[in-house]
């Protein structure tokens, strides 16, 4: 049995939400009547159409069948060239089965979504929104986010200033805006602001929202301010211009009292009652107080006082003090232990923790969340008995709850190199996204984890026992 293919054209383009067709033309060049059955084959075989499924052909007879590719106008449909092919089964010889292949290039297209989260903040001297932007295009995205606002009322602190991101990822960006003028007294202002997605050659995405600048004092207590100045400026006026005065009657009392008492056969002539001598009554000793381990004031030794110690900022510290700010925000915060350095300072939402190039390892991070119902991780090390060149989990996962220190690794002299680690919230159900420092190599693209995925968990760094992290970026 044999069979003649050809496919009209071999390669084709299509536009995501669009279609191509393509036609496989055959010929039956063996001796006997078969029936053909088609089935598409590849990365594009969910996207096609074969009609029909099957043709049934006589010796020496053509026949053609359609080929309709249709992919749809989503991230799913990668842009590139695609490869596929067409499995054709002849039922009187299933063993002779043949694929002939061609080639669909699916066109670039680019679609960004970016949303405020929340659209109105409110403080006194700032606020920090988030900017959530989404590639719904098939292509990476890379863009830059700028603030700016009529009248110039406000300034922007935006990390990271611009992104990278995969098809049909989103990424964070975190904006603290901070008025130029505090309102001391009255009622909240409302500045409007706008947050722009800037793209090469396109224009910006702006994404719109309200800060609303609260007074420092409130109005009621500028009142009751100047109306208690008003008052202690009259009383001051008022002593000023009243004096009293104040005069002594102890000395008449005393000589009124002194004539009462006379005996009543006592002549107005006897003399006064004599005052008692010096000597009568000797004044009292001076009391001596004993210092402890001498007699007398002069004896005493000197004590030490001892500085209390600052309590350590743990990433704990650091969440508790944003929770405080942003009450219905999520945040998390962390730190890092260095292999011979100790801790480094906590950071927040999306900032490095850790020394990218310094060549030393991790052995451990310390991890703290708000507004995610808790996190559990677990630390991935150097296995030197692996024969595949990969590590091993440490220990059992840890948990924690919000506003609660997460640690993962260990912080001992011979800990191993921490290769990487595992980190989830929300018991699961949360995103939580991650970049990671790799010895030798640079940072990784920024990756997140999606609610509903079947690992319910990210994981930050390498598997290869010959490499390590020296620093993180978190962000929920």
């Amino acid at each position: 049995m044999s069979l003649w293919t050809s496919l009209e054209p071999a390669s084709t383009t299509v536009d995501p939400g669009g279609s191509a067709t393509v036609r496989l033309r055959l010929r039956n060049t063996g001796d006997v009547v078969e029936e053909y059955r088609f089935e598409a084959v590849g990365s594009l075989a969910p996207w096609t159409v074969v009609e029909p499924q099957s043709l049934r052909l006589y010796p020496g007879t053509t026949g053609s069948v359609d080929l309709t590719f249709a992919p749809p106008r989503t991230p799913d449909a990668t842009a590139g060239p695609n490869p596929y092919a067409v499995r054709i089964v002849p039922t009187e010889h299933p063993d002779a089965t043949t694929a002939p292949e061609g080639n669909v290039t699916v066109t670039p297209f680019t679609q960004v979504r970016a949303e405020l989260v929340p659209p109105t903040v409110k403080g006194r001297f700032r606020g920090r929104p988030k900017l959530a932007v989404d590639n719904l295009g098939n292509t990476k995205l890379t863009a830059s986010v700028s603030g700016s606002d009529h009248g110039d009322q406000l300034s922007y602190d935006i990390r990271p200033g611009s992104v990278q991101i995969e098809p049909g990822r989103a990424a964070f960006v975190k904006a603290t805006l901070r008025p130029r003028q505090i309102i001391w007294f009255g009622s909240a202002e409302q500045r409007p602001y706008t947050l722009a997605v800037q793209r090469s050659g396109a224009a910006p995405l702006d994404v719109e929202g309200t800060y609303v600048q609260r007074g420092f004092l409130p109005r009621w207590l500028m009142a009751f301010l100047s109306i208690f100045l008003a008052l202690a400026v009259t009383f001051v006026m008022l002593w000023i211009a009243y004096k009293p005065q104040v005069r002594s009657t102890a000395t008449e009392k005393t000589q009124e009292a002194g004539v009462s008492m006379l005996p009543p056969s006592a002549s107005p002539s006897a003399g006064a009652p004599k005052a008692p001598s010096a000597e009568a009554t000797p004044p009292p000793a001076a009391a001596v107080t004993e210092q402890p381990g001498g007699a007398g004031a002069g004896g005493g030794g000197s004590e030490k006082e001892e500085e209390a110690e600052a309590p350590e900022r743990t990433a704990a510290t650091a969440v508790q003090e944003l929770a405080v700010d942003d009450p219905g925000g999520r945040h998390i915060c962390y730190r890092v232990h260095a292999a011979g350095k100790g801790w480094t300072d906590a950071v927040c939402d999306g900032e490095a923790a850790g020394e990218a190039g310094s060549g030393t390892p991790l052995t451990a991070v310390n991890i703290a969340v708000s507004g995610t119902k808790g996190t559990s991780g677990g630390a991935y090390v150097a296995d030197p008995a692996s024969t595949e060149g990969k590590g091993k989990y440490f220990d059992p996962w840890s948990k924690a709850a919000d506003g609660i220190d997460n640690y993962v690794g260990s912080t001992k002299k011979d800990a191993p190199d921490l290769m990487g680690f595992s980190i989830s919230v929300d018991a699961g159900k949360g995103t939580v996204c991650q970049s990671s420092y790799v010895n030798n190599h640079d940072w990784l693209d920024l990756a997140c984890d999606n609610p509903g995925d079947a690992l319910e968990f990210t994981y930050v760094g390498t598997h290869d026992n010959k490499e390590w992290i020296e620093a993180v970026k978190l962000r929920v």
